[in-house]
């Protein structure tokens, strides 16, 4: 569905009206292209005394081909110059380890906000709070969520600003872990991420975090499952975890059998039409799986179904329903394909949350409450599986742009647009170029985590 209004505002004259009356301004985000570099101008990596990562992300970027530029080294130009733009700004803030040390964070900030590109990018490397030796430095490091995500806010042209916080433990998996989430966090790919706190800590053990042979496709072998590929953001998932490499195996209702049938099609995989909410589909999906090809690395809990009313309103069969495949229909199929020893080590299992299981929405108790549980997964099972070198992440959309958005009424559609630091709705391929990071190889050190694909959203945390 396209956003007449973000087309109207690129053109001569809705910029010239969106000035002068000081309406929304979405930006035009940079997404990834196949063959794209990973960065389209120098980086600039700076770090507060006693920082432990510089070193280590400098020689990552170097070795993927990216310019660095030293912030002591080299004097920031004009706004107006392109030569002293940046295509992102990366701080180690690890060194800092009480309040007083949140200074050199200014420092670097405000000498550098004005020369970064439109759709740049902000990185702050910091230590888990928990992990920390003291209370003060605990606070120092929290406070960081605060500086990343008023950054997200205040840069805008599609600027995204996000907190990595690495584990103290580092080992090489972890290095490799974090190169994948540095990949992710400065290309095209996290266009509509913004404002978020990702966690890298060490993989469950040797080998569980391997860096691709070719990073434009590190799924080369593997084979991955989307649930409710048919349409929407399923469908874009399945394209791009093929074009990513993988063997995907799509799954849908039998209704939409035709549409399951020609995305199938269309990228060379396999096509499951099962109702995950009859007794025996966790068996019959297990031995499908293990019939045709033996494992599945990949494990994409996609499907979801709506049934909105007000809770005084609804009947216990939208309750049940929603709760059912948006859910209960997760933990059935992780139950039974866990049993069976069809995920490997090395597996990788992504659900799909949703803000409104963060923030909550009116009208929606089944469908929030369900979202909310997906967290509640991730956050109980990823410890759990980690000891088998299963890593279980989820990603949270906001407004996207899918055929269910559309039928929203345009007022309410409008307001999801424009309340959040883009002031757009994202896109399909948003939401699954995040699952991708979370499910390549690479990521080994990267579980636990809900990442909201939303344009950093004005709702919810």
């Amino acid at each position: 569905m396209s956003d007449r209004y973000a087309s109207f505002v690129q053109s001569g004259p809705g910029r010239a009206l969106v000035k002068r009356l000081g309406l929304p301004d979405p930006p035009r985000l940079r997404r990834h292209r196949p063959g794209d570099p990973l960065v389209t101008a120098p980086v600039v990596l700076g770090t507060a005394p006693g920082g432990r990562l510089a070193g280590q992300v400098g020689a990552l970027l170097t070795a993927a081909g990216v310019e660095l530029r030293d912030p002591a080294a080299v004097a920031p130009g004009p706004a107006t110059d392109p030569a002293a733009r940046n295509a992102a700004l990366v701080y180690d803030a690890t060194g800092i380890t009480d309040s007083t040390g949140l200074r050199p964070l200014y420092d670097f900030f405000h000498a550098h906000a004005r020369t970064l590109h439109p759709s740049g990018r902000v990185i702050v490397l910091g230590t888990p709070p928990e992990e920390c030796g003291s209370p003060r430095a605990a606070t120092a490091q929290r406070a960081l969520e605060g500086l990343t995500r008023s950054i997200g806010k205040e840069f805008g042209r599609g600027s995204t600003a996000q907190l990595v916080y690495v584990t103290r433990e580092a080992d090489a998996g972890t290095l490799v872990s974090l190169e994948s989430t540095l990949r992710f966090l400065l290309s095209g790919r996290s266009a509509y991420v913004s404002g978020q706190v990702v966690r890298v800590g060490r993989p469950a053990g040797p080998g569980q975090a391997v860096a691709p042979a070719d990073w434009d496709r590190p799924l080369a072998g593997k084979v991955a499952l989307v649930t409710g590929a048919a349409r929407g953001i399923g469908a874009a998932l399945a394209r791009l975890l093929a074009r990513d490499g993988a063997h995907v195996v799509v799954l849908d209702i039998p209704a939409a059998g035709d549409a399951l049938a020609a995305v199938a099609n269309d990228i060379g995989g396999t096509a499951v039409q099962l109702d995950l909410t009859t007794a025996d589909a966790p068996t019959r999906l297990a031995e499908h799986l293990a019939t045709r090809h033996g494992h599945v690395d990949i494990v994409v809990h996609n499907a979801g179904i709506t049934r909105d009313k007000t809770i005084a309103r609804m009947d216990a069969d939208r309750w049940d329903q929603v709760i059912d495949v948006n859910l209960a229909s997760q933990e059935r199929i992780n139950d039974v394909l866990l049993e069976r020893d069809l995920i490997p080590a090395g597996g990788r299992i992504v659900a799909v949350s949703s803000i409104a299981g963060i923030a909550g929405n009116r009208g929606q108790t089944n469908y929030a409450t369900s979202k909310a549980g997906v967290i509640g997964l991730v956050q109980s099972m990823a410890p759990v599986l980690a000891e088998r070198g299963i890593t279980l992440n989820a990603v949270a959309p906001g407004f996207i742009e899918t055929r269910l958005t559309a039928r929203i009424p345009l007022m309410i559609r409008e307001a999801g647009r424009r309340m959040n630091s883009m002031s757009q709705g994202g896109l399909p391929v948003d939401v699954a170029e995040t699952i991708a990071w979370f499910a390549s190889p690479a990521s080994g050190g990267i579980t636990g985590n809900v990442v909201r694909v939303c344009g950093q959203s004005l709702l919810g945390a």
